[in-house]
C-alpha cells in the first residue's frame, strides 16, 4: 500500500492544518471551552469565503460601482459594500453565537433576535479598502469579537469596550490570493484560501513584527488597545510600526528630543 511522505502524497497535502482544525485544537487546550467562540469562527470563515467569491466575479455580475447610499463614516458605498455586508450579518445572526453587531455599513447596533441570542458582540468592516475596487487593487475585511460582559437586554454601551478586552481579531485580504490572518490571544497565524477544496490552510505561524523595521501601536499618550470608545465607529489617531520606531515617534511627542 503507498503511504504519504511527511503528510503529501507528491504535492498534496493529506494531513494539512485548516483554519478550522487550528482553532479546535485551541479550543482543546481550554477543557471549560463550550466551543461557541469556534462555531463563530466558523462563520466569520464562511462569511470571508463568500465576500472573496463575490470580489472576484464582481465584473461579471455588475458589481463595481456605487450603491446610492453613505455608511457611518460618510464614504459612499459601492455595491460590493453592501453585498459583503449582508453576507457577515445574516452568516453571523445565522450561527447562534452573538448577540450584537457592529457594522461600518450600519450607524447604529445591529441587534440580533433573541431567539438566535450567543454571548458574544462582532465588530467588523465587511470590505475595508472598497474606494480600490474598480482599480483591481487587494482588499479586505476587518473582524473583532468581544465577549459580552453582563445579562440583560443588548444596548450600544455593551458595545464600547476597548480592545484589550477582544477575545479574537482578525482580517482577509482579497488579492492575488485569499489570506486570513487571525489571533485568539495567543499569537497572530496567517492562513492561506485553498481553492480547490475551500479551505483555509495554515502558511504563517506565530507571525511577529520585528523590533526594528518596517512595521506596536500607540496613539501618543496610551496603547490604542486600552481606549474606551464613547460611541459607535469613534476614531482615534495611532502610530503603527516596530516597537523601536514607534520609541523614536513617542520620544518626539514627548518632547525628549
Amino acid at each position: 500500500m503507498a503511504t504519504s511522505n511527511g503528510g503529501k502524497i507528491g504535492d498534496i497535502p493529506t494531513d494539512a492544518m485548516t483554519l478550522n482544525r487550528f482553532v479546535m485544537e485551541e479550543q482543546m487546550k481550554h477543557p471549560g471551552a463550550s466551543g461557541s467562540l469556534t462555531l463563530l469562527l466558523s462563520s466569520l470563515c464562511t462569511a470571508c469565503k463568500a465576500t472573496e467569491a463575490a470580489v472576484r466575479k464582481a465584473g461579471i455580475a455588475q458589481l463595481y460601482g456605487i450603491a446610492g447610499d453613505t455608511n457611518s463614516t460618510g464614504d459612499e458605498q459601492k455595491k460590493l459594500d453592501v453585498l459583503a455586508n449582508d453576507l457577515f450579518v445574516n452568516l453571523l445572526k445565522s450561527s447562534y453565537q452573538t448577540c450584537a453587531m457592529v457594522s461600518e455599513e450600519n450607524e447604529h447596533m445591529i441587534e440580533v433576535p433573541v431567539a438566535k441570542h450567543g454571548r458574544y458582540i462582532v465588530c467588523f468592516d465587511p470590505l475595508d479598502g472598497s474606494s480600490n475596487i474598480d482599480c483591481l487593487v487587494s482588499i479586505g475585511s476587518i473582524f473583532g469579537i468581544y465577549k459580552r460582559e453582563k445579562d440583560g437586554p443588548v444596548s450600544t454601551e455593551d458595545c464600547l469596550l476597548p480592545g484589550n478586552k477582544l477575545v479574537a481579531a482578525g482580517y482577509c485580504v482579497f488579492g492575488t490570493a485569499c489570506m486570513m490572518v487571525l489571533s485568539t490571544g495567543n499569537g497572530v497565524n496567517g492562513f492561506t484560501l485553498d481553492p480547490s477544496i475551500g479551505e483555509f490552510i495554515l502558511t504563517a505561524s506565530n507571525m511577529t513584527i520585528p523590533n526594528k523595521g518596517k512595521a506596536v501601536t500607540g496613539r501618543g499618550d496610551e496603547r490604542v488597545l486600552d481606549v474606551i470608545p464613547e460611541k459607535l465607529h469613534q476614531r482615534c489617531p495611532i502610530y503603527l510600526g516596530s516597537s523601536e520606531d514607534v520609541d523614536v515617534i513617542l520620544s518626539y511627542l514627548n518632547g525628549d528630543e
